[in-house]
């Protein structure tokens, strides 16, 4: 029997994983894989992008918590800006598509915690990739083994 008193607390320290192009959607947006969940379908990221980034505009099929660490961004679909500091929670089935906005930051840092998948979706909402834990976890391996890096398990939280 398994009780919560046995699992082990892990630590997963941010100069242990590599920034990771977020191609094919921008080679300029990089992502650090933190941790992907098979079981709860979750993602959890640092995301850097340029000041002067838009990125395409997409649906989750989950809820989303992204604090904002560095920088400015808002959703076009929205008034508020989120800027250094501010936690923004989507609810699931949300649409939108996210922008920089103009700060003294030449780049936005969020760290994400997506559950479910991301959708990008064309001007006709039709959807044109999935992404999801499979996908980061398949992007993080293949650029490990691209630049000659043992990868970290990221699927569990332990070093």
């Amino acid at each position: 029997m398994m009780l919560y008193e046995t699992v082990n607390t892990g630590v997963i320290n941010d100069e242990d994983i590599p920034w990771i192009p977020f191609t094919p959607y921008s080679p300029e947006v990089l992502i650090k894989y933190i941790k992907c969940d098979a079981i709860r379908g979750e993602v959890i990221t640092l995301l850097k992008a340029p000041a002067t980034m838009q990125m395409p505009r997409h649906h989750h099929t989950g809820t989303v918590i992204v604090y904002t660490i560095k920088g400015s961004w808002k959703y076009i679909e929205h008034d508020w800006v989120a800027r250094e500091g501010s936690v923004v929670y989507e609810t699931a089935s949300t649409r939108h598509t996210p922008i920089s906005v103009p700060s003294d930051s030449d780049e936005i840092i969020t760290f994400n915690i997506v559950q479910g998948e991301l959708l990008y979706l064309d001007e006709s909402d039709n959807i044109i990739a999935v992404e999801n834990w499979k996908t980061a976890l398949d992007r993080y391996l293949a650029h490990c083994k691209e630049h000659g890096l043992t990868p970290k398990d990221i699927t569990s939280f332990s070093e």
